[in-house]
């Protein structure tokens, strides 16, 4: 491409595909070292694009990841800090003074679809079509069974117990859909068909693909197991086989792109909603902990972006970055008439990454990053390389880890000036937030005593 058509296509409103997976592991994808199974079509994103090393989300578990990443706002400003009940009786989920990434795209012109795992809300006016998508194929829980046969319960007001939401059938917009195909192709099919729809050169898209895979339950087809058949243990070949059922259906999210000749200038995010689960047999080497903790297997993902006509190809950036930026990439990206307004009472936490990933800026995109974890009473902050983790309740401790000299946190620094200094602003921070506007997950059916 030369600089004049490149010129051109930055000039024009990109079309958008966010990719999330779920649970997937710190090192499960090649452009990370994985040598163990192959990962051909993610790390396609990754030598196209830019990977981040220092990616991170806003949470260790789904659906607050989710939320931050869908509003660009630490998801603890509207109470979305837990993962939401299933309840569709009960209001749950991104409440609507929130704007969503396809309300925030609408007024620039894009037809959007939500494909795959919601978990932003089962309560009516919560769900995807509600929220400014056009269109909408998936499950609105946070987690789903991956085998079509499995899937025999109409609605979720059908659920008689706990986790048996995993079982409903898969929504069309309002319409539960009989389906033959394993869940992870089956949500393939769906992107692949919304982007080889007949649009014009001014009609942007944006896709939200959100796989479950590979988020319990532990489900993958033959032919894939056979592939891994060398693979030890058992859930560490299944595992394998799921990760490579998602990378298969990317690879055919990219090629569509390629075939209708859009790749130049489309924007594909790719990243993890939280580190690796204990439960997959997932890895987030050399990083500590795993889903749900404060530590960097928790809270760093894979992370990559990719857009041709406006971003070099095959580097790694190393400052730190967050899914909060998405949203501010991508406003900034189709350059809505009303960017300057629409943000005006709810600003967004994020920044617009292109200007630091294209040279244009040298400084960091962040200076400070903060998490909390409502009703654990802990949170965290980066400052630089430096990380505090800390109990904000009960019996106090602290953590302080040069990430630096420490990627793997194993010497705790201990209290000192600067830590001080940085837990003064995770103060401040936290005095911004909200209690959870909602119930949680283990309030409808909790588990027998």
């Amino acid at each position: 491409m030369t600089q004049e058509q490149a010129e051109s296509h930055v000039g024009s409103r990109p079309n958008v595909v966010v990719i999330i997976a779920d649970d997937l592991g710190y090192a499960d994808v090649g452009f990370n070292g994985l040598t163990e199974f192959g990962t051909p079509h993610i790390d396609r994103i990754a030598s196209g694009g830019i990977v981040f090393t220092n990616g991170y989300v806003t949470a260790a578990v789904c659906g607050p990841s989710r939320a931050g990443l869908i509003t660009g706002r630490y998801q603890d400003r509207f109470g979305s800090s837990i993962n939401p009940t299933v309840n569709p009786a009960v209001p749950n989920g991104v409440p609507t003074t929130e704007r969503t990434l396809a309300e925030m795209l609408g007024p620039a012109g894009y037809e959007s679809m939500a494909v795959g795992k919601w978990h932003l809300g089962t309560y009516p006016g919560l769900q995807p079509r509600d929220r400014g998508f056009d269109e909408f194929y998936g499950f609105l829980s946070g987690g789903h069974d991956y085998f079509a046969e499995s899937l025999t319960l109409e609605d979720l007001s059908a659920v008689s117990e706990r986790w048996a939401w995993y079982r409903t059938k898969l929504l069309h917009n309002g319409e539960r859909v009989k389906t033959s195909e394993y869940l992870t192709d089956e949500l393939s099919d769906a992107a692949v068909e919304f982007i080889d729809r007949d649009r014009g050169d001014d009609e942007p898209f944006f896709l939200y693909l959100a796989y479950n895979a590979p988020h319990t339950p532990m489900q993958a087809t033959d032919a894939k197991l056979a592939e891994f058949a060398s693979i030890e243990p058992e859930r560490r070949r299944t595992y394998a086989a799921m990760v490579s059922s998602m990378d298969d259906g990317i690879g055919r999210v990219l090629d569509a792109l390629d075939r209708r000749g859009i790749e130049e200038n489309t924007i594909v995010f790719f990243l993890s909603d939280n580190g690796g689960a204990r439960n997959n047999a997932s890895s987030n080497e050399p990083l500590r902990g795993h889903k749900s903790t404060p530590y960097e297997g928790g809270l760093r993902v894979p992370f990559a972006v990719r857009w041709p006509a406006a971003l070099p190809a095959g580097e790694r950036y190393d400052l730190p970055v967050s899914s909060l930026d998405i949203a501010a990439t991508l406003v900034a990206a189709a350059g809505s008439d009303s960017e300057a307004t629409l943000f005006a009472d709810k600003p967004l936490d994020g920044v617009d990454v292109v200007p630091f990933l294209d040279g244009t800026l040298a400084d960091a995109p962040h200076d400070r990053l903060f998490w909390r974890w409502h009703g654990r009473e802990e949170a965290a902050a980066r400052v630089g390389d430096r990380k505090i983790i800390r109990n904000t309740g009960g019996e106090p401790w602290l953590e302080v880890y040069d990430l630096a000299a420490d990627l793997a946190e194993t010497t705790n620094l201990g209290s000192d000036a600067q830590s001080d200094a940085i837990g003064g602003e995770l103060d401040s921070w936290e005095e911004q937030m909200v209690p959870p506007a909602y119930p949680g997950l283990g309030s409808w059916f909790p588990p027998k005593p």
